[in-house]
């Protein structure tokens, strides 16, 4: 298991380095300096996989002493904004990534990949990012009820 452990994480670092495409609707980045909305990155990858990425910072697995599913990654990065939890809407795709923005108290906006994400209060659901826009996300802030697509 570990060679294909180290296979994979290989082939995601070549693919990154080559300028792999972005995920359908990743261009929600742009609203960024359109509409002055902060984003970050939360990942639960080590440190490597996430420096490429083009946010206002990256907290990667390393970056806390627990990382998702607990509630720690999500927390650093709302002090790293100055924001309270409660002002943060995280863009989840799994079940762990989901919980631990849940706990974290931030809304969630779970846009699945490969595994299904129960829906919950404070979680609202799209079904790709291309539904996604800062509107979208100012609203996951007012609706703490979860919602379906």
């Amino acid at each position: 298991m570990p060679g294909i452990a180290a296979e994979r994480t290989g082939s995601f670092h070549r693919k990154a380095d080559t300028g792999a495409p972005l995920r359908p609707g990743a261009a929600l980045l742009t609203a960024r300096e359109r509409h002055r909305v902060p984003f970050a990155l939360v990942s639960a990858s080590p440190r490597k996989g996430v420096d490429a990425a083009p946010f206002a910072f990256t907290l990667s697995a390393d970056g806390t002493v627990r990382t998702k599913p607990h509630p720690d990654p999500y927390r650093a990065a709302a002090t790293r904004f100055e924001v309270p939890a409660l002002a943060c809407v995280a863009v989840e795709d799994s079940p762990g990534g989901s919980a631990s923005a849940h706990a974290a108290g931030c809304a969630v906006l779970v846009v699945p990949s490969l595994l299904p994400v129960d829906p919950a209060r404070g979680r609202t659901f799209a079904r790709s990012l291309e539904e996604v826009d800062p509107g979208v996300l100012s609203d996951c802030l007012r609706r703490p009820e979860a919602s379906g697509s």
